[in-house]
């Protein structure tokens, strides 16, 4: 049978292209290491590995949002353990000056360091973050948490002025944690320190005061009323942050099954692709061999 010589040209023609295409497509796999560099080299495990690569992406940003949240749970909670050792300080002092033995000097001495940690639980309340936003303010960041009027009465002076709303953080799938924190009731603590120590500091007080008895009387019932509500608070930063760690795990888990199935389906296998280039490789030269050999045949060679 003939064989014309442009559809030799042609047939040849196809299969060095063919030869060259996939040393080119091995070539660029080998140089990036990944087995797809089209989505129609093979479109399902294409569309697995962007499935994939969606899912890690999520992962990604929940563990993102788990740390910075941990971050700020950890600052409100030492900032609320200042707080609650101020406190105890606080009802220490108090529970002094409720002794009936003490004298009208002994009762003055506790005027100055009931002042310091009224004011230092004032400041705390107050806090801000590195962006010079309020931290116990509950959404309200921009306002403070709690403010000092001083020509209000004595006892009405602090005044809570932000809000309990709660900022919720997506931290899985339909998962969700509190990343803010309010100190509603604490106001009603300085208050009545604001009322004990106007008290001790009035002229000629002792022990027998009736108007001092009350004041530090509602004022120990506050601060246990307060101690009780800020360690409360502590507690449940406590939970939430060992919460976020167990689900930080968990996720974690689920970016390496991710990642390694991504290198299943996407990575190149590296000794197959060397063996077929080789192959591809001998055949182009076996084919411009042949088709050297054969161009340069004619009738004349057999007869």
């Amino acid at each position: 049978m003939r064989i014309a010589t442009s559809q030799f040209q042609a047939t040849m023609n196809r299969g060095l292209q063919f030869n060259q295409d996939k040393l080119a497509q091995l070539t660029d796999q080998m140089a990036s290491g990944n087995k797809i560099q089209l989505p129609s080299d093979d479109p399902v495990t294409n569309v697995r590995l962007s499935r994939l690569t969606r899912e890690e992406a999520i992962v990604g940003q929940y563990r993102d949002n788990i740390g910075a949240i941990k971050i700020r749970l950890e600052k409100n909670e030492t900032y609320l353990s200042s707080m609650t050792a101020d406190i105890n300080q606080a009802q220490d002092l108090l529970v002094w000056a409720s002794d009936g033995g003490n004298a009208a000097a002994d009762l003055g001495s506790m005027v100055n360091p009931l002042t310091s940690l009224r004011d230092s639980l004032f400041y705390s309340a107050n806090t801000k973050d590195q962006e010079g936003r309020y931290i116990f303010s509950g959404t309200l960041t921009n306002t403070q948490a709690i403010t000092y009027d001083p020509t209000a009465p004595v006892g009405a002076r602090y005044t809570y002025t932000g809000n309990l709303n709660q900022q919720q953080v997506v931290v899985g799938n339909g998962i969700t944690q509190v990343a803010n924190e309010n100190v509603s009731g604490l106001e009603t603590l300085l208050n009545q320190l604001d009322t004990s120590i106007a008290e001790l500091s009035a002229p000629g007080v002792t022990p027998a005061t009736p108007s001092l008895k009350a004041a530090l009387s509602a004022n120990l019932d506050g601060t246990k009323t307060t101690l009780d509500l800020v360690s409360g608070k502590i507690a449940d930063l406590g939970g939430a942050q060992n919460i976020l760690s167990t689900l930080d795990n968990n996720h974690a888990n689920v970016s390496l099954s991710n990642q390694t199935a991504m290198t299943t389906l996407g990575q190149l296998d590296y000794g197959l692709a060397a063996t077929e280039l080789n192959g591809y490789n001998l055949a182009l030269q076996s084919s411009y061999k042949a088709y050297a050999k054969v161009s340069n045949l004619s009738l004349f060679n057999v007869l």
